[in-house]
């Protein structure tokens, strides 16, 4: 998955879909909005990768907003995970409840992602490992 993480999409807009992205000193928050599947998570991973590319030293990907996690937005999330970790960047998940941190921890991947229930717990924490 990782060699196919940051590859061009396709200009499609997924109807329901939407990544908002927002800055503050290097540290970028996406925030994802409607179902994570087949058809999007390609757009969330290009999304991850321009940021990453426009050194973030800090990622948090909030999906407080996503209605639906499939398996594909998992992988999308744990390659994400790794180019973080190569480049030395801060990375953190928001996820809780059914939708999103649940098929996460039963798939065992809270042991490689760090998770968090809110978007200020996830900004606390990668504030906290920089010097924000």
């Amino acid at each position: 998955m990782v060699e196919h993480f940051c590859e061009p999409t396709q200009s499609t807009h997924a109807h329901g879909f939407d990544i908002r992205e927002s800055w503050q000193d290097w540290l970028v928050v996406l925030s994802v909005d409607g179902e994570v599947d087949m058809v999007t998570a390609p757009q969330l991973g290009r999304a991850i990768c321009e940021a990453l590319e426009r050194s973030a030293t800090a990622l948090v990907i909030d999906l407080t907003d996503v209605t639906f996690l499939a398996s594909v937005g998992m992988s999308v999330l744990v390659a994400a995970q790794e180019a973080a970790d190569a480049m030395a960047v801060r990375f953190a998940v928001v996820a809780d409840g059914v939708v999103t941190r649940r098929p996460i921890r039963l798939l065992g991947l809270d042991a490689v992602l760090a998770l968090h229930p809110a978007l200020d717990d996830a900004l606390r924490a990668v504030r906290r490992e920089g010097s924000f």
